[in-house]
């Protein structure tokens, strides 16, 4: 057992993949990465840099000596330029052209916006199959009819794979929130101190062309179309706003599917998955507490607060750079990333496993479905010779009289019995029994669902077939 502090999110929740692109590893190898970058660009247009010397930068991109770079650290108080100097020891053809005419964001801001791109496309990764998972669901049980709640009262019916649509359309929307950052991400590029490229300048000769071609260069060497055409010493902290609005916005759709499931389970209609030696509670053994569902909610809180520290920091931020964005960003943005991969991971793990129990959802079906067709009672009533105007009242009294022995005896709903006791009606059991099948009220569910799966959801799935590799999802604890 450790004596120090450890991120839950680190040791119980996300997953390896995650941990890997926030890892100091990813980060430092990115920086080399760029040098490398900036040295092939530099070297291209026209400074004196061998191919020997990119050729040693480019041997040691993964072998970094920690060791060297922390005493360097201690030593300048500097992290950069530490692991320049790191660098340069590892590379002594090269020593004196790493960082050539860069300051510290060159590296760092660049390896955050490789990085929070690499995050995105995971977490996107992560959103397709969640969709397919839930399209699958909604498919299997496109026909089951269940009652619909508005205000969390027994309202018209829908069916079961209809509701999982509203939870896949959120996810839609999502994604295409998800899809408009990561097609505009760019990079800072090589900007300098206070974005005006002096050092730049200096370096090309006042060559206003190839100082402006660098940048480009810069960028299309990194993967990246294009770097920002203006900035400061860092890129626009909106950006990072940006990031953590989009995994917010999954936050949010993922507390309302969460919670959805949190009171089915309660109605006994929908479970999440429970293993098979999992316990519900310490001290209530028969419990099956919704855990998971219950965990989306309370890391999703998380996020969805979290993403208030870019937004009040890019609100903050001085003239061409001030620091006061840094050691927040350290920690906002990666939290934010592996807090979201969690309940991704969670709802996931929980899509692809949901119990429907369709006897109980019959069961609550009967409870209100008397009172449900008792215009179509009317209307088969008046073509039996009754009064419309007449049955519409005998229908009011006979429902209150219902809702008192369900409400205030607590006995079964048997507004039918007393509507074919009604001699007024005319109607005999087979007659309402042709109306009680609960599959005439759920509207085009059925096939609501059916268009929206193949018109909305199967183009988006088809397009990313190289991403549904997710089927079976583990969870740490």
């Amino acid at each position: 057992m450790k004596a120090y502090y450890e991120n839950p999110l680190i040791e119980r929740y996300s997953s390896k993949e995650i941990l890997h692109i926030f890892s100091a590893d990813n980060k430092f190898q990115n920086w080399r990465k760029l040098w490398v970058a900036l040295a092939e660009a530099e070297r291209e247009l026209g400074l004196n840099i061998t191919e020997e010397q990119i050729a040693e930068l480019k041997a040691n991109i993964t072998n970094i000596d920690y060791e060297l770079a922390a005493k360097k650290e201690k030593e300048l108080r500097h992290d950069v330029m530490a692991h320049v100097h790191t660098y340069g020891a590892q590379c002594p053809k090269a020593k004196g052209i790493i960082h050539l005419g860069a300051t510290s964001a060159y590296v760092g801001d660049n390896t955050d916006v490789i990085v929070y791109t690499e995050g995105l496309l995971h977490v996107r990764k992560q959103l397709i199959n969640l969709i397919n998972h839930l399209s699958h669901f909604a498919n299997t049980h496109k026909d089951l009819p269940t009652l619909g709640f508005t205000h969390f009262q027994p309202a018209q019916l829908t069916t079961i794979g209809k509701r999982a649509c509203l939870w896949i359309q959120d996810l839609l929307m999502d994604l295409a929130d998800l899809d408009h950052v990561i097609s505009n991400v760019k990079l800072l590029g090589v900007k300098g101190t206070t974005g005006t490229q002096a050092s730049f300048m200096e370096l090309f000769d006042n060559d206003h062309q190839k100082v402006k071609r660098l940048d480009d260069l810069v960028a299309k060497k990194m993967g990246f179309k294009k770097s920002y055409a203006v900035s400061g010493q860092t890129y626009s902290r909106k950006f990072d706003s940006q990031v953590l609005n989009v995994l917010s916005g999954i936050a949010q759709t993922l507390t309302k599917f969460a919670t959805d499931i949190r009171l089915l389970q309660n109605l006994k209609e929908v479970e999440e998955p429970f293993e098979k030696n999992q316990i519900g509670s310490s001290a209530m053994a028969y419990k099956r507490n919704p855990m998971r569902s219950e965990r989306i909610c309370s890391l999703a809180r998380y996020v969805i607060v979290n993403s208030l520290n870019p937004a009040l920091t890019a609100s903050a931020q001085w003239f061409e750079r001030t620091l006061d964005d840094s050691a927040n960003k350290r920690i906002s943005i990666p939290e934010g990333f592996l807090a979201t991969d969690a309940i991704l991971m969670i709802a996931m793990n929980i899509s692809e496993n949901l119990v429907v129990y369709p006897k109980v959802i019959l069961q609550h079906i009967n409870a209100e479905l008397p009172f449900m067709v008792t215009e179509n009672i009317i209307m088969e009533g008046v073509k039996r010779g009754g009064d419309r105007q007449d049955l519409h009242e005998k229908i009011r009294v006979l429902s209150m009289e219902a809702g008192h022995t369900v409400k205030v005896e607590g006995k079964p709903n048997d507004l039918i019995d007393r509507i074919l006791k009604d001699p007024s009606f005319n109607l005999k059991a087979e007659d309402v029994d042709a109306l009680l099948d609960p599959i005439l009220y759920v509207g085009r569910a059925p096939q609501q669902v059916d268009d929206f799966i193949s018109e909305e959801v199967n183009p988006i799935l088809d397009a990313n077939r190289e991403l549904l590799d997710l089927n079976r999802i583990d969870l740490k604890v």
